[in-house]
């Protein structure tokens, strides 16, 4: 499903629930689209069941997805408040790193700006 940088300042955890609200914005994951169990996205990332069952949890404490017990765990009706929540929280760690590395907000300005024309067409 996706890869887990282990050389990463960033929690483990906190990589997979981000990957995974990733791939639904992207649209790879779809509103009722099964996750892989615990156990198979930990062994296939090489990482601990609990580390993805905690990944899994703050994933079901903000609405992103929902469990059914004996079933599995699946990706919830698209909340906008809790994916809206997710994806500023992205942009902003992607803008607060742009900003230390030289961009000035009127270039990220004109960023948002050509990006939105582009979606616009």
């Amino acid at each position: 499903m996706f890869s887990i940088d282990l050389t990463s300042r960033v929690p483990i955890y906190e990589q997979i629930h981000d990957k995974i609200i990733a791939l639904i914005i992207n649209g790879t994951l779809s509103e009722n689209d099964q996750l892989p169990s615990v156990r198979s996205l930990a062994k296939s990332t090489g990482v601990n069941p609990n580390t993805v069952a905690k990944a899994y949890q703050e994933l079901e404490r903000s609405g992103i997805i929902y469990s059914v017990p004996g079933r599995g765990s699946f990706i919830a009706k698209k909340d906008s408040s809790a994916f809206q929540k997710a994806v500023l929280s992205d942009f902003d760690q992607a803008v607060t790193e742009a900003l230390q590395n030289g961009l000035s907000p009127v270039d990220l300005k004109c960023r948002i700006d050509k990006i939105d024309n582009d979606l616009r067409r």
